[in-house]
Parts: structure tokens; C-alpha cells; sequence
């Protein structure tokens, strides 16, 4: 095993710190914050009473000037699927056409652009505000084709478009600054009532949304801070150094759970930080139980990310209203299949492709699904069996909790890895280097599972279960 001495350890701090702060990067954070909230200062201070004209103007030249000072000209790549989704609304109307012309040119613009600019790391380009605008536009025709249908669910009549909108409020609507660099998802309807000045706990006034805008700002800026001072000694590149090659079996599984760990406050701190949505007052969603929410546009549940020893609740609570899309756009409109199962797998492997071409999209959604088949399994186990419902209430659940954090974050450590490192030869040396133990684990916990049902389940709750 090979140990880096002091001086050379440093050495490599300070290397990748400089990595991690490049240039682009500091540029795109300066644009969430603290342009995002500025912007949503002067919303509030100057515009709040204005016409919905004068607002849709300010949002969408905000959003093109942070376009411009992010990405240059190529915010016209925006500016043309914006634009011809406009037109499709227009010329096609409700129909079912109009929604599959959206879906197929946003996509194939969405997909032609990572293939252009591929490369085999992760950078900060067009395409990655893109992804999000994609979604929102395919979502858009979907509102506008739901306004002219007699029968919505309650989440369809609170999204459905009841006319066509305007080439400005579809602007604004797009380059809204609290979401057009990296999210949240919202429907055109709340941004309309965004600008109706209806999103309010005060009727007619601006929010009194500072206060809770501040707070997820103070605890985005912790996950920075910890993102920052941790990721430098949990790179993607180590993973294909000889050094990481000789370090031991317990050595390279330990670092796979804490470089995924420390590694996702990147995206954590973005969508927490991004408080401008609650400042502008598009982050409200009513009283519950006497008290106001600011909630509406949150991409994280960062105590539940934090605390769940569950695969499904880091799921649950990571990239929230990406996740919410997914499933009111693509697996519940695929209902007619009769399947949940291959509603569930098709919903997966579109967000695959929306993610971009690599292999690693692929993998990684691949093996989400596998791993929360077998979550679900173990917990129906788990539920039905008395012997380990009884374990699992006893005073060694802390110590369960233990063990099953650690398998939690190393197995989703395992299953990041294609997601990150893209392409075929550099995931498939990482798992080699670990003998394939995530897919190795999984696959055995599949196959036994219907034998440790008949061995811990009466069978009294078995026959019921198969009843049902």
C-alpha cells in the first residue's frame, strides 16, 4: 500500500482546490447567488405592483443576462427552443401533434447538444441549464394540451393552461432567474400567479418570505462549506490512479461511500442555496397547520437526505421537482400500459437520456431500479415477518442503523460512480477494482429473498399476501 507523505498530500489539496474553483464554475455561482437574489430584491422593492408586462420583461432580461455572463452567445440555443415552442402552442394548439413535435424537437436539441460538446468530465456549458429548460417546455405543452381536456386529476386543474400564453410571459416563464441555471421545476400556472401577485402570505404585498429565503441561504451555505473543505481529498480522478488500485478491499469501499457522500453536497448546496424563489415569493404554498410554507419551488429535504438509512429516501428527498416531473409527465401518463413496472422503467430510462449520452446514465438509473426493488422487498420482509419487526423495534435498532447507513451511502456511493466518471473504460475499472460488490450484493439479496419469505413470514401472512 502506498501512503503519500505529508508534503505531497498538500501538494494535491491545494491542486484539486484550485480544480474545483475554476473559473466557469465561480461565474455560475456568483450567478445563483448572489445575482439570484438581487434580482429577486429588485422584484419585490421595484416591480412587485407593475404591470405582468413590465415584469415578464425584467424576468426574461435578467435571465438572458445571466445566460449571456455564463454561457455568452450561446444563449441563443435557449432563445431558439423557447421560441419554437411558442410557435408549436400557437400553430398547432391542443393537440396531441403539438405535444409530440414539443417532446421530439426539445429533445433532439437537448441530445444533439451534449453529443457536440461531449467531453469525458463534468463542465459547466449550455447544455446544463439546457436540460432544465428542456423539461420545462415539454411540461409547458403538456399544461397547454391538459386546458382543453373535460376530465384532470386535482394535479392536472392546478397545472392545466386554461388559453394560450404570450411569446413574453413564455419568456419570463423560462428565464425566470430562481430557476432557469439549475432548477427548480415550476408550471407556467404558478409563475402566473407568481406575477398575479397571488403567491403571497400577504394579500396585495409583497411576501414575508426574507426571513425563510435567509435560513435556506445559511444552510446552503453550510453544505458549500463542507462541500469545499471535504470533495478536495474525494475526487473522480483518484479513482483511476494506481495508488487507489493498491490501497486495500476495505480501503477503496470506504472511499467510494465518502466521495459520494461529500460529493453530492455539490449539487445539495446549489438547490439549497438557491433561495431567490422564496424571496421572490414563487417558493409559497399556503398555511399548514396555521403556519406558512415556503416549500413550493424546494429541491432538497435536507434532514431527510441527511437521516434516512433507505435508498428510496435519498431519492425522495434529493432533486425533489426533477423527480415530481418524472412522474407527473412520464409515469403517470404512461398508465395506459397496464404496467407499473415498465412505467417505472421507461420513466428511468428517459431521465437517463435527459441526463446525456454516456453509458454511465445508463448503469446508474439501471441499477437505481434494481437496488429499489430489493429495498422493497427487504422492507416487506421486514414488515411481515414478527421475528424481525420484533429486531427491528428491540434496543439494538441503533446499532441497525448503524450497519444500515453503511450499506445505504456505500452502495449508493457504487451506483454514482458510472454517473459521474461517464464513460464505459473508466466505471468499469473502478467496479473492477472492487469485484463488481454492489451488483454482486444485490443479486443475492434478489434471489434469496423469496427463501428467507418462506423461512421468517408465517404462512398464514404469506397466503394472504399472495390474495392480494
Amino acid at each position: 500500500m502506498t501512503v503519500p507523505s505529508s508534503v505531497g498530500h498538500c501538494v494535491f489539496r491545494i491542486w484539486t482546490t484550485m480544480e474545483i474553483l475554476t473559473v466557469p464554475m465561480i461565474i455560475f455561482f456568483l450567478s445563483v447567488f448572489p445575482a439570484g437574489y438581487l434580482c429577486a430584491l429588485v422584484y419585490r422593492r421595484f416591480l412587485f405592483y407593475k404591470s405582468p408586462t413590465v415584469i415578464h420583461l425584467f424576468h426574461t432580461f435578467s435571465g438572458l443576462a445571466l445566460a449571456a455572463f455564463n454561457f455568452g452567445s450561446q444563449l441563443c440555443h435557449s432563445a431558439i427552443c423557447v421560441l419554437v415552442q411558442f410557435l408549436m402552442l400557437r400553430l398547432m394548439g391542443r393537440t396531441v401533434t403539438s405535444v409530440l413535435s414539443s417532446f421530439i424537437f426539445q429533445m433532439l436539441y437537448l441530445l444533439a447538444g451534449y453529443y457536440y460538446t461531449a467531453t469525458e468530465e463534468y463542465d459547466i456549458k449550455w447544455t446544463m441549464p439546457h436540460c432544465v429548460l428542456t423539461l420545462k417546455l415539454i411540461g409547458l405543452s403538456l399544461d397547454y394540451y391538459d386546458g382543453g381536456k373535460d376530465a384532470l386529476s386535482s394535479e392536472q386543474k392546478h397545472s392545466a393552461l386554461s388559453s394560450v400564453p404570450s411569446l413574453l410571459e413564455v419568456c419570463g416563464f423560462s428565464y425566470f432567474y430562481g430557476g432557469f441555471l439549475v432548477g427548480p421545476q415550476f408550471t407556467l400556472r404558478n409563475y402566473q400567479r407568481l406575477v398575479g401577485r397571488e403567491l403571497t402570505d400577504c394579500p396585495g404585498k409583497p411576501p414575508n418570505s426574507f426571513i425563510p429565503a435567509l435560513k435556506r441561504f445559511g444552510l446552503g451555505f453550510v453544505c458549500v462549506v463542507i462541500y469545499t473543505i471535504f470533495s478536495p481529498y474525494y475526487q473522480d480522478s483518484y479513482f483511476l490512479t494506481d495508488e487507489y488500485e493498491n490501497q486495500p478491499f476495505w480501503y477503496r469501499c470506504v472511499f467510494i461511500l465518502l466521495w459520494a457522500k461529500f460529493g453530492l453536497y455539490k449539487y445539495v448546496s446549489c438547490w439549497v442555496i438557491e433561495g431567490s424563489c422564496i424571496l421572490a415569493g414563487l417558493g409559497y404554498s399556503g398555511v399548514v397547520d396555521g403556519k406558512h410554507q415556503w416549500d413550493g419551488c424546494a429541491n432538497m429535504k435536507v434532514w431527510l437526505f441527511e437521516t434516512t438509512p433507505l435508498f428510496g429516501g435519498t431519492i425522495a428527498s434529493f432533486n425533489i421537482n426533477t423527480n415530481a416531473w418524472a412522474a407527473r409527465h412520464v409515469f403517470k401518463r404512461l398508465r395506459f400500459l397496464g404496467n407499473k413496472t415498465l412505467s417505472h422503467v421507461t420513466t428511468l430510462f428517459f431521465l437517463a437520456i435527459w441526463h446525456g449520452l454516456h453509458s454511465g446514465y445508463i448503469l446508474c438509473f439501471s441499477l437505481e431500479f434494481f437496488i429499489i426493488t430489493v429495498e422493497r422487498q427487504a422492507q416487506a420482509l421486514v414488515r411481515d415477518s414478527p421475528l424481525l419487526t420484533k429486531l427491528a423495534n428491540s434496543s439494538l435498532y441503533p446499532l441497525i442503523y448503524v450497519v444500515q447507513q453503511f450499506i445505504h451511502w456505500l452502495f449508493m456511493g457504487y451506483s454514482l460512480v458510472p454517473f459521474c466518471l461517464f464513460a464505459y473504460d473508466k466505471w468499469l475499472k473502478v467496479y473492477s477494482s472492487v469485484y463488481f460488490c454492489g451488483h454482486l450484493f444485490f443479486l443475492v439479496a434478489f434471489l434469496i429473498m423469496p427463501y428467507l419469505r418462506k423461512a421468517l413470514v408465517p404462512k398464514k401472512e404469506r397466503s394472504q399476501k399472495k390474495q392480494e
